[in-house]
Order: structure tokens, then sequence, then C-alpha cells
């Protein structure tokens, strides 16, 4: 059996630390089944949003008549398009494994590992398969992969996950998307604009249930206006005709005023729709189920994520985990700040609980959308007293010239400090980040942003003014 001073499994945000251990002169092994890189550059992030963009412009050029400019798009390339995406994807993951195979401190075993004692793995397949290491240190960063619900005859239907729609050359005549968060969004966006029919049915009252209702209510509106939309529905079957045609049936799902899952209404009439092509977006699963992880001694919450402290250690001596293995935000960039936690905590003098203040989320759809911290439900559920202002995109000089629709959304407590903030319109994850940095490195106040000086006529602008506007919640005015 081969020793080492760092074990990492899975090759996302885990090499930043990998790489700090090397420079420390440590040697190290990398343990990771598939292309390097991780979900975020091979199936999640990069790819996505690469594509997304080539929806962004041509959605663009399509409303040049409002400028009045006389604008014909007379070809798309989805082709093209997709096979661009995915060899730029395919060469950055070839790019980090000859990194690590010409590195004299890196060991890479491709090959899936789960362990079989103390910070000991087994590597079961490919060239080392049969290979057993251990490591002074382990730090399990092995990702999610996408769940599939429990649906009468998804096992007899050929579906697509995120993984797989990313890689259509050919865009469905009618895509049937059963999920309503971020992925669907998404997902929906892009092969709506170039040209596919689109159904989305999701179990939640609104799309993107993680965002601020306001938002959330907003987004569905706008997503009803270019697609079909059934939400607060549950897909119970999906069928296939044999000649590539899937149907799929979808029945009343139930939420309590507090969000607790009421079920589904079997006595309700159902909705169905028929596709050529079925996505299934409901979400993400982590991959701790194929690590053997109790033979570690690492344990795993309800929902089958590992558990770890506030130092992001595990409950096995020596073994770290990080990133959406964790559960925490399944984000790159939550994974990115956790493994600067882990190196610090690993390698530094004194260790610091890993601090998941102010982190922001965006969904690059059309409206785009991005928020940070408090929703308004949330602070409703606590019994906090709390004060918002809302400030639209419309009535700013910029918003105006662009036609853009949308809507800033501020909570705030009474003394001033920012408690959250949402937005739902162009630019959305851009213009979050100045409120990102007011409550992770300044005073976290109104002051911060209302006070800062913004450039006019610019978009930010749309921020400063909804954090000048008047507060007022349940009868009570804030005045800071």
């Amino acid at each position: 059996m081969e020793s080492y001073d760092f074990v990492v499994i899975g090759s996302g945000s885990g090499l930043s630390v990998a790489s700090v251990a090397a420079n420390r002169d440590q040697s190290v092994a990398v343990v990771e089944k598939g292309p390097l890189g991780g979900t975020c550059l091979n199936r999640g992030c990069i790819p996505s949003k690469l594509l997304l963009y080539h929806a962004d412009v041509l959605e663009t050029v399509r409303r040049a008549e409002e400028f009045h400019l006389d604008v014909e798009v007379r070809d798309v390339d989805f082709g093209t398009i997709v096979r661009e995406v995915t060899e730029e994807v395919a060469r950055e993951a070839e790019a980090i494994r000859h990194g690590l195979r010409e590195s004299p401190s890196h060991t890479l075993f491709e090959g899936e590992g789960h362990f079989v004692g103390e910070r000991t793995v087994e590597i079961t397949s490919g060239n080392d398969a049969g290979t057993r290491i251990k490591g002074e240190n382990v730090l399990i960063a092995a990702g999610t992969r996408p769940a599939i619900p429990d649906i009468d005859g998804i096992d007899d239907v050929a579906f697509l996950t995120s993984t797989e729609a990313l890689r259509l050359e050919t865009p469905p005549e009618h895509l049937l998307i059963v999920g309503g968060g971020y992925i669907a969004a998404e997902l929906a966006h892009f092969f709506g604009t170039f040209g596919s029919d689109v159904t989305v049915v999701g179990r939640r009252p609104h799309l993107l249930p993680e965002a601020d209702a306001a938002v959330a209510e907003l987004f569905t509106d706008r997503y009803a206006d270019r697609f079909t939309v059934h939400t607060g529905h549950a897909v119970t079957a999906v069928v296939e005709d044999g000649e590539g045609a899937v149907t799929l049936t979808a029945r009343p799902y139930a939420y309590s005023e507090d969000g607790v899952p009421g079920g589904i209404d079997d006595d309700a009439d159902p909705v169905t729709a028929t596709g050529d092509a079925l996505l299934i977006a409901a979400g993400r699963r982590p991959n701790t189920d194929t690590l053997t992880l109790d033979a570690a001694g690492v344990a795993v919450d309800d929902a089958g994520f590992v558990e770890t402290d506030d130092y992001l250690r595990t409950t096995a001596d020596g073994v770290w985990a990080l990133g959406d293995i964790v559960g925490e935000y399944l984000l790159k960039h939550s994974a990115n700040h956790e493994a600067r936690a882990v190196i610090r905590n690993l390698f530094g003098s004194e260790r610091r609980p890993v601090d998941y203040t102010a982190m922001p989320f965006a969904v690059f759809a059309s409206p785009e959308v991005a928020g940070v911290g408090a929703r308004e439900s949330d602070l409703a559920a606590a019994d906090r007293e709390y004060a918002t202002s809302t400030y639209r995109y419309e009535d700013t000089a910029r918003g105006n010239a662009m036609h853009a629709e949308g809507l800033v959304k501020v909570l705030v407590a009474p003394d001033g400090e920012i408690l959250g903030t949402h937005i739902v319109g162009p630019d959305a994850a851009a213009l979050i980040q100045e409120v990102v940095v007011a409550m992770k490195a300044g005073t976290g106040t109104v002051t911060d942003i209302r006070e800062s000086v913004h450039v006019h006529p610019a978009l930010p602008e749309v921020v400063q003014r909804a954090f000048a506007g008047r507060f007022t919640h349940a009868g009570h005015d804030h005045h800071d």
C-alpha cells in the first residue's frame, strides 16, 4: 500500500488544497473517476454559462426591433455552438490531467475510489484498480450527481439530465422539464431561445423556490409568458410511445403556508404534456453512497451529505470535506471559499471556522436572478423585525434606455444592517456584488450602499436607489 501526505478524492475545488500541499513539499495523491476539473468545468458552471451566453446574444438580437433596428437572424449553427463548448471544456480538463501527470509532487489515480479503512482508499476501476493508498490527511471533495425522482415509468423512458442536455447538438422540438430550480430555469432559457417549445413542471408554487418570494413570483410570471409552466404540480408518471415521444402526467402538489410539503392531491385533475425530450432537473444528490464512508468513520446526515464541524473536519481524524458533498451551498464559489478555509485550517498556524456570511447566488436565465442574505420569509419565520424597500429597473435612466424590467428588493434591520438583497433583471449577478462586499467587508448597513457614489447613469443606480428608498413593513417606517 502506498502512503501519501495528502489524498484528495475529486478534482474540482479540492485541487486548490492539493496544490498548496504540493507547494509545501508534501506528497499528494488525486483520485478522480471522470474528466479532471470536477462538476463545474465538465458538467456545470462552465459549459452551461458558455452556452447560455450564446442564448443571451441571440435574445438581444431578436429584441433589436424594440430599438428601431431592422435586424434579421438568417441562420443558427446550433451544433457548432455546442461542439465548440464541448471541445473547449475537454481541452481544459485534459490540461489539468496533463499538469497532474507531469507534476513531480502529484500522483493521479484515474478511477473510482472508496474507503476500506481509516484514511485508506482503494481504487476500484481503471488501470489502477486494486491499488490501495493511505493519506496522513484525506480530503473528500467528490461532489454530487443529478437526483432522479421516484416517478412511475421513469426506468422505462429515455431521459436527459443536465449532463447530457449540455451536449445535445440539436435542440428538441418540445422539451419537457421536471423541476423548477436553477438548472431547470437556465436550460429552459437556453433551449427555448434556440427554438424549442418548453414545458416546465415544478412542485413549488413558484419557480426558483430558493429565491425571495417577490423575485420568484416575478420570475415565474415572466417564464409563464415564454413557456408552458405548471407550478404546484408533481410529475407522477412518464411513458414513451416507442417513437421517441414522451408523455408526462402531473398532479397538484400542496404546501402549507410555512412551506411544509403536503403531498399529491390524487383527486384533482392531472395535467399532461408530450414532447420529444425529457429533462430531469429535480436537484442533486451527494456521491457519498459510492465512497463506503462508514469504513473510514465518516458520518453523513439524513440527506446523505458529509457531516463536518465549523472547520470542515469530518467525524474521522485527519479527514476533511468540502464542496457540494458537504451540502452547505451547492455553488462553485462556495466550494472555492471552503477550499480556502481548509487550506487555512490544515496548513495555517491558527484554525478559524468557515464563514458563510454573505454567500450570494445567481441564476443565469432570462430574466437573470441573484440574491444574498435572508429572504423575507426567513425573517418572518424567525419573527425578526425588519423593513423592506423595492426599486424597479425601468425607473432608472439606464434601465429605461435598456427597456429593462426587473426590481431590486432590500431587507434591513431596524438599525440599518443589511439582512438580504434580491434582484431580478439584467446583470443581476453583477449588481449583487456591491451588496456582498458591503455585507462582508464593510459595516454592512444601508449607509454603505446609499452614500457610496454611483456612476450616473449606470445600471448600479437601481441598487443605490433601492437602498435610498423608504423602508416599510408591517406598519413600521425605517429612517437610517
